[in-house]
């Protein structure tokens, strides 16, 4: 697992869409990204569930945009007129982060784009894995590009930390809201997915992944905890959800069978 850090070089224009505010940008290697602000929406928060969903989406060898951690410095975005977007990068200095910008991709639709059972089964299971409430049929975070599926947009992953709840008492959470999955209604492999998606990560995995996290993103104004106590929630949080995946598991099955009974 690799995590690359450049330095964004070159504000382009601002991505309007969703509610963070992206920015499209080039870093020093000289690629295009979409980068995610923590001055924006959640904060850092939001880019530590992005960098934890990336990643785990790619051990679990699934098509996802490169992470990138951008530096971000004073200077970048100077030319932008638009005084909400220069407050914006004003408050995202440091380390943001970006994802390889698909240029041409376009949206993936169930109703109209393939898709076997297994690999649906697979990417439902791992959002109910990372409590991922956004890939919803509204707005599914798949994209289609070189004739190929990529999952993008992981930032509304991990919500228990918007809460201050315990991280092992959430670990345990049934995850409802899969019920609005996009891919739901065509996952009827999902007890075949939880036993080759467990295979296929281990607890060690999951926590080199959390350690990727700058320690800046853990920081907080008057928090109570350690930086370390706060990574450590992290990885409390995803090793006893893999441990216990027959809780969100059954709860899949059982929304998708509501979803196949109603019709």
């Amino acid at each position: 697992m690799e995590l690359r850090h450049e330095k964004l070089t070159r504000y382009i224009a601002p991505l309007r869409e969703g509610g963070s505010l992206p920015a499209l940008g080039e870093a020093s290697d000289g690629f295009r990204y979409a980068v995610k602000l923590k001055g924006a929406g959640h904060g850092t928060k939001s880019l530590i569930s992005e960098l934890i969903g990336g990643m785990v989406a790619k051990a679990f060898k699934f098509k996802v945009p490169e992470n990138v951690l951008l530096d971000l410095s004073h200077l970048f975005g100077i030319t932008e007129p638009d005084q909400e977007i220069q407050d914006l990068l004003r408050k995202s200095e440091g380390i943001n982060v970006g994802l390889h910008f698909l240029e041409g991709a376009f949206t993936f639709d169930p109703a109209v784009n393939a898709i076997d059972n297994l690999t649906a089964s697979k990417i439902v299971w791992m959002d109910a894995f990372l409590v991922n409430v956004d890939r919803t049929r509204q707005n599914p975070n798949m994209m289609i590009w070189n004739r190929e599926l990529w999952l993008i947009d992981h930032g509304a992953s991990l919500y228990f930390h918007h809460s201050g709840r315990d991280p092992e008492e959430a670990s345990l959470d049934p995850f409802p809201y899969i019920k609005s999955h996009a891919l739901l209604p065509i996952a009827d492999r999902l007890e075949e997915a939880d036993r080759l998606m467990k295979q296929a990560i281990t607890p060690r995995t999951l926590q080199k992944i959390v350690d990727m996290i700058p320690d800046e993103w853990l920081e907080e104004e008057g928090m109570t905890q350690t930086i370390a106590e706060k990574r450590e929630g992290y990885k409390t949080f995803l090793t006893k959800r893999l441990a216990n995946s027959r809780v969100f598991v059954d709860k899949a099955i059982e929304e998708r069978n509501k979803l196949i009974n109603a019709k």
